[in-house]
């Protein structure tokens, strides 16, 4: 009974301090554990509410539990609880009540520039080998418990600010903190820097919390560096935080806008990868992120395949894209999933067949019922070799029935890949009535693809036109042409090529270089190739033999000087990494 007794009667006294403290920080007195005598009079207040502001009525009444477990350990620790440390406490108080402009004027009140030596001589000695019998250790001026105090006081600030939109402010008051730490240890925090769970958790927040303030403060530069600070220094990050903190930069490197410089490293290992810029440095944090979870060390995140196949597209890297989905574990995607994004990688290195096969696969399998997206992609692979034209068109006519009327954008793709695929299978074929029944139906085809897009789809202009042209029906072949050229401002060599030709097979030859010399004043000179042998050819055509050979000549420096320049290009560095 005694015991229950003492320990009741220790709260009593300790909550009689707590209160003769608040009352007494107003004029930055030190007080001592055997001074404190009881007060019923509140800081947040008296203080706060001299400012024109308010809290909660009755609130300053009610003993915090917390709060009262923090006062004990720093009395505990020092035997004195001073001016900026009580303040902390009652900023931290005022701001789990919701009070966010009372926290932060209580926090506005703690001198950060008289206690942030204090705090880096704190860490600074913390941080240090101890030596045996050595008596030049002194004690630090202040415990880790009064230094995670003041930090989270300082975050706490920071969120006030960020919740009022004032981030740059907010961004400031974050960066106190993670300045403060590496000028203490420039070297990072020792595995074994302290054994208070709450500063390291306290760090861990700051650091994630800046980049996200620089952001919306809109310093794109500024949140760069400070995703790159906190992943180059040694802030002893748990494996959740530092995964969550590189898809964010990943993400803003991809996403944002912004061309990131390359990163200055002071120390790295000789042969290292560098990234030259976002996409690379991109890539490079998605690698260790998948390569993470292939460690079991992090949940998988479906956003991060998502993410890299967007970055290694961009980047041309389709079969190191390949590669990665083929390594992922089993269930991670499913299998049409996995098996449509190898089929185009496959498709855009050029493996033309690799990718045919992994789609026959897929649509033979019983799982893919309703595979529209890989019965076009099928028709199309087809519609390139005149030996699986057949095949083609078995698979455009299997999806259409699924989307007309649903979707028709979709609709029309394949009904231009069915024009193609007949017009393409008609050349093959010896009876003329059934070549000729075949044509008329690959221009319906196409004529249909065109209504459904209301004519705004180039490449079902340029098809349309084209076919239109082969089958001699130059008038009807021009009007789209034009039509064609017009939709596209111009923007691309094959509508000129088509427009002058159409022209020149209506013996228009003087129009039609008119034409290419207009697109020749359009194009840059690496892609002028393909319109200066047109050119020379319309003046073969024409009789112009001097001026032809002028155009050859010019031709051949072209291709020359495109020969030695590109013969240099390299490709992306490939990524290589190490387990993490």
């Amino acid at each position: 009974m005694s015991v229950k007794y003492w320990v009741y009667k220790q709260k009593i006294c300790l909550s009689l301090r707590l209160r003769k403290m608040m009352k007494c920080i107003c004029s930055g007195e030190q007080l001592r554990i055997e001074d404190i005598i009881p007060s019923s009079e509140s800081l947040a207040t008296r203080d706060y509410s001299a400012s024109g502001y308010s809290s909660r009525a009755g609130d300053d009444a009610k003993a915090d539990t917390s709060n009262i477990e923090e006062a004990e350990s720093s009395l505990r620790e020092s035997g004195i609880l001073n001016y900026e440390e009580a303040r902390a406490l009652l900023g931290r108080l005022e701001y789990q009540k919701g009070n966010i402009e009372a926290a932060l004027h209580v926090f506005e009140g703690i001198d950060i520039a008289a206690v942030v030596p204090k705090i880096k001589l704190s860490i600074a000695r913390r941080g240090e080998v101890p030596r045996r019998n050595s008596l030049s250790d002194a004690i630090p001026p202040m415990s880790m418990h009064a230094v995670s105090l003041l930090f989270e006081a300082i975050l706490l600030k920071a969120t006030s600010l960020q919740a009022l939109g004032r981030f740059t402010e907010a961004a400031q008051s974050c960066t106190v903190i993670l300045d403060t730490v590496e000028s203490a240890l420039p070297d990072g925090l020792p595995e074994n820097f302290s054994t208070d769970c709450k500063l390291l958790e306290t760090l861990n927040k700051a650091v994630e919390l800046l980049p996200e303030l620089l952001k919306l403060a809109c310093a794109p530069q500024e949140a760069i560096l400070s995703y790159r600070r906190a992943l180059l220094y040694c802030w002893n990050l748990d494996v959740e935080t530092r995964s969550k903190i590189e898809k964010e930069y990943a993400v803003f490197l991809l996403y944002s806008g912004t061309d990131a410089a390359p990163p200055n490293l002071r120390a790295q290992a000789e042969g290292s990868f560098i990234p030259r810029n976002n996409i690379e440095e991109a890539i490079l944090l998605l690698l260790v992120l998948l390569r993470r979870y292939i460690l079991n060390k992090i949940v998988w995140d479906p956003s991060i395949l998502d993410h890299l196949s967007f970055a290694l597209s961009i980047a041309g890297e389709f079969r190191a894209l390949a590669r990665q989905v083929e390594e992922l574990l089993p269930g991670i995607v499913v299998r049409r999933q996995k098996y449509t994004i190898l089929a185009l990688c496959y498709y855009a290195e050029g493996d033309d067949m690799a990718a045919l096969n992994l789609l026959r696969n897929l649509m033979n399998s019983r799982d893919n019922k309703n595979g529209i997206f890989e019965l076009v992609l099928a028709a199309k692979i087809c519609a390139e070799y005149p030996n699986l034209l057949e095949e083609g068109m078995r698979y455009a006519r299997k999806v259409l029935p699924k989307i007309e009327g649903k979707c028709n954008q979709m609709a029309s793709v394949a009904k231009c890949l069915l024009g193609l695929l007949l017009s393409g299978r008609s050349r093959a074929i010896v009876s003329d009535s059934e070549r000729t029944s075949r044509l008329c139906e690959a221009l319906e085809s196409l004529d249909s693809a065109h209504k459904m897009t209301g004519g705004r789809n180039p490449n079902v202009l340029f098809y349309l036109s084209l076919e239109n042209a082969e089958q001699r029906k130059l008038d009807i072949a021009l009007y789209y042409a034009k039509q064609l050229l017009k939709l596209e401002g111009g923007s691309t060599l094959k509508g000129w090529l088509l427009l002058a030709r159409i022209l020149s097979a209506q013996k228009r030859y003087i129009d039609a270089e008119s034409i290419i010399n207009a697109a020749l004043d359009e194009t840059g000179k690496w892609n002028q190739g393909e319109l200066l042998r047109t050119k020379a050819k319309l003046q073969i055509a024409q009789g112009h033999l001097r001026d032809a050979v002028e155009t050859y000549t010019h031709l051949l420096a072209v291709l020359q000087v495109q020969r030695k320049s590109f013969g240099v290009q390299k490709k992306l560095v490939k990524v290589w990494f190490l387990a993490i």
